[in-house]
């Protein structure tokens, strides 16, 4: 895969996943991490090779349908101008109010919500500036919970933290991953340590793969 027609960013890239693996894709910047979940997203075409699915050629399906059984949680989670029900109701625009809130509980987000001044009411500016990084990211986490989808990409950094909201995080993250066929770009060694899958990019290309043991 190429962005334009210089050097490929994705080349020789070959792996396979079990469902319900968790998947750790490390490497430096530019090594083609972010690239690998744009392209399972389907936002790019690629210029040669095939993404299977469940045994099926990606491009067999719909980009709807794919993005349907995805969710992603990023550095920078994408938050509306609305309230907080709205925004992690955004995962899924059925869903009652109190499955919205069973989410944000399994998320370790329903008690910072609380003490919001209008609690699932509260309406946020656009891009959740009103709220720290932390909070942005355990309703990010509310909002996939809610979609419980079928595959997860997760860019797991969490700088600028402090060590409480983190940890409830990485308990959020570990109920979310439950199950689930996991892509995350790992910061953390803990999240290395617990992949089934560890994949090592440099320039494009797989340089190793295995388990943290192997």
């Amino acid at each position: 895969f190429s962005y334009g027609e210089g050097e490929p960013i994705l080349k020789d890239f070959n792996i396979h996943v079990n469902a319900g693996d968790m998947v750790a894709l490390v490497g430096p910047t530019g090594a083609g991490k972010s690239t690998v979940f744009n392209l399972l997203a389907g936002f790019y075409p690629f210029n040669e090779g095939r993404i299977l699915m469940d045994g099926k050629d990606s491009k067999r399906y719909t980009r709807d349908s794919i993005r349907k059984q995805m969710s992603f949680v990023l550095q920078e989670p994408f938050l509306f101008e609305g309230t907080i029900l709205e925004n992690i109701r955004y995962g899924r625009l059925d869903a009652s109010d109190s499955e919205v809130e069973q989410a944000a509980r399994e998320a370790n987000a329903h008690s910072f919500i609380q003490r919001l001044p209008h609690g699932y009411h509260t309406v946020l500016k656009d891009g959740g500036e009103d709220l720290s990084q932390g909070q942005k990211q355990l309703l990010a986490i509310s909002r996939a919970i809610l979609a419980d989808p079928a595959i997860l990409l997760l860019d797991e950094a969490t700088s600028s933290i402090d060590t409480i909201t983190e940890m409830d995080i990485q308990k959020a993250l570990k109920r979310l991953m439950a199950g689930r066929t996991s892509f995350v770009i790992a910061h953390r060694l803990n999240t290395v340590r617990e992949a089934d899958q560890i994949i090592v990019l440099q320039e494009g290309k797989v340089t190793e793969s295995g388990t943290h043991e192997v």
